[in-house]
């Protein structure tokens, strides 16, 4: 399982963004970066919401939040990246949702990865199965994807949040 270093990624990085401010879609998947300097603060009422039974809204207890900084636990090697396909709706990975992409994090078993595969990008779940190495979709009309030492990969980075537009 190889894994990009930071030299490889800050080569991939310049190929992505000659001009780090326009983002740039790549085989489906567009990649954005988040703006750490944004002082945009969003309400944030952090007692939780009731699912079930309604609660009372504790005085409606109020801060502020800031997405770029709460969804990244590594700032200089997260991304934002917009899905473009289906092959992962299983996974709640829907056409349109925005994934949160930390390229810190090892590749492992069973981890949602955003992937370099002979010259394209892809987003799948890694999984090891007797010394073989597969990249899962998480839909049955797609086919998964067996590695071999003919294919050239790259795991760009693991998927540690998804961001969902709610359709009414």
């Amino acid at each position: 399982l190889e894994h990009a270093t930071k030299q490889t990624i800050f080569k991939i990085h310049d190929l992505l963004w000659p001009n780090s401010n326009n983002p740039m879609p790549i085989n489906k998947l567009t990649f954005l970066k988040p703006d750490f300097e944004s002082e945009l603060r969003i309400p944030y009422i952090d007692f939780g919401v009731s699912a079930g039974f309604p609660s009372p809204a504790m005085d409606f207890m109020e801060t502020a939040i800031d997405l770029n900084k709460a969804l990244s636990e590594n700032p200089l090697a997260t991304f934002y990246i917009k899905v473009d396909g289906n092959s992962m709706i299983d996974a709640g990975i829907n056409d349109k949702d925005v994934l949160v992409v930390d390229r810190s994090l090892e590749p492992q078993n069973n981890k949602i990865a955003v992937c370099f595969i002979d010259g394209e990008f892809t987003v799948k779940r890694i999984q090891l199965k007797k010394n073989e190495l597969w990249l899962m979709p998480e839909n049955p009309k797609y086919n998964p994807i067996k590695i071999n030492e003919e294919n050239q990969l790259i795991v760009w980075g693991i998927v540690t949040y998804v961001i969902k537009k709610v359709w009414i």
